[in-house]
């Protein structure tokens, strides 16, 4: 491999001794592997070169991840400001509290016949700490009388005082849904972690682009509300996709924000039915009505929109809607870093050098159980006792078939950064550098007290 410019695998294929390589073009950032190299392992990083690492498409997601994060830190970057975060805090410094606190359950809202809201209060009234809007909260459950399971839900609104609310899904065999819908009630007390998330509404002049399906309204609903309380100036296209009328939650609130911004423009697609001439369920307002259409957005649809190419855009739902819109933005003219998504479930592998297999749904290890700590990987639902035979907790969520995100396995990249809910972790190897306040890297640390891993 030269070091003269930057190679990227376009298509995979068998690479042995004596083939020849030939230099069909040039990136325009033109980085060499050493340049590349420098920026991921050795310290003092060269600002304008790290900007340019993240114009470089054919990255692996591991390395454009790693990029982003330190990008990131930079001085003067977006999440650099203000003593390195977006929203003024130091690193290391977090509102809220530490592992799970008791909450009470306030009041609960049916929305639609399949999603309600559920507000959380303090047991003693003290002020809940501010989220930024994005966020979710992490709760834990005692469903069935076994291990506690954790689950994660967006804020679907800007927090008051005394309040936080989430809104959740009744999924057909989800057991902590299910539960949530059907037993829980007022009064009721529930163990709540402190809102957690880098899916935040970003300040900025820039026009916002906030798109959804289904439940995936939540934490873009928390964004909307936070725009609309400061009747921000900026353009706003908000597009969601529902089922049809009766599962479309949020409807009327979301129009009623939206009805507040100056520059707002409305994009509601029903994948069931066919809008009703006359028959929108849309008061009027200063904004122009909502478009109501049937299917879901197209690359003419996104065009008949005008959405800004400078927009920032932040997208959250099924995998499959987020990467068909994210790829019409792309298409459209947004820049692949100004498009911001979220999702609950497990997030997708990253897995470099290994052959693609069959997704396996996450299950217990096999083999005699563990007799260490508790770990419980909050996306996939999978609670386990730690076993001294893994070396990693890495390796114990590959065991359980959890998608797994890495590259280097030995603390160097932060690919493999999660999100730490509760507990405390040791590193088997020291990481070149550690990861931000909150989080671990799972390719090099082991437990020593139960852990809560947003994985």
């Amino acid at each position: 491999m030269c070091d003269d410019v930057l190679p990227g695998v376009t298509t995979e294929g068998r690479v042995q001794a004596g083939d020849g390589i030939v230099l069909i073009r040039k990136g325009p950032e033109e980085l060499s592997v050493a340049d590349t190299d420098a920026l991921l392992y050795l310290p003092d990083r060269d600002p304008e070169k790290l900007r340019r690492a993240l114009e470089i498409p054919v990255l692996s997601p591991g390395w454009q991840q790693s990029f982003r994060e330190l990008a990131a830190r930079l001085p003067g970057g977006e999440a650099g400001r203000q003593g390195g975060r977006p929203d003024g805090r130091r690193p290391g410094e977090e509102p809220g509290w530490p592992g799970f606190r008791t909450m009470r359950v306030a009041r609960i809202v049916p929305e639609t016949p399949t999603v309600s809201s559920i507000y959380l209060a303090t047991t003693d009234g003290t002020p809940l700490p501010e989220a930024r809007p994005g966020q979710y909260l992490s709760l834990r459950l005692t469903v069935d009388g076994t291990a506690p399971a954790v689950r994660s839900y967006s804020l679907s609104s800007v927090p008051t005082a005394d309040t936080y609310r989430i809104s959740v899904k009744r999924e057909p065999h989800g057991q902590v849904s299910g539960y949530l819908h059907a037993t829980l009630r007022a009064g009721d007390l529930v163990d709540v972690a402190r809102p957690r998330g880098t899916f935040v509404l970003e300040d900025g002049t820039r026009p916002v682009v906030l798109a959804s399906a289904g439940i995936g309204a939540t934490p873009v609903l928390a964004m909307l509300h936070r725009l609309a309380a400061a009747r921000d100036p900026r353009p706003v296209r908000w597009v969601h996709i529902a089922h049809d009328r009766a599962h479309h939650a949020f409807a009327d609130e979301a129009h009623a924000l939206l009805a507040r911004l100056p520059h707002a423009h409305e994009h509601i697609y029903y994948t069931a039915e066919p809008p009703q001439p006359g028959a929108a369920h849309i008061t009027e307002s200063h904004i122009a009505e909502a478009h109501i259409a049937e299917g879901r957005p197209t690359a003419r649809s996104l065009t008949a929109m005008d959405i800004p190419t400078d927009a920032d855009a932040y997208l959250c739902g099924p995998l499959a809607f987020m990467d068909d819109f994210g790829a019409l933005l792309r298409d459209h003219g947004l820049r692949p870093e100004r498009i911001r998504t979220e999702q609950f479930s497990a997030l997708p592998a990253i897995t470099p050098g290994v052959v693609a297999a069959a997704a396996t749904r996450p299950h217990q290890p096999s083999g005699p159980a563990g007799t260490g700590p508790l770990i419980t990987f909050a996306r996939s639902g999978i609670a386990t006792p730690w076993s001294s035979g893994y070396a990693s907790l890495l390796e114990l969520a590959e065991a359980c078939d959890i998608p797994t995100r890495w590259s280097c396995r030995t603390g160097v990249c932060h690919t493999c950064v999660t999100p730490l809910v509760t507990g405390d972790i040791a590193y088997t190897t020291p990481p070149l550098e550690p990861p931000e306040h909150g989080t671990v890297l799972v390719c090099c640390s082991e437990p020593t007290t139960e852990v809560v891993l947003d994985l």
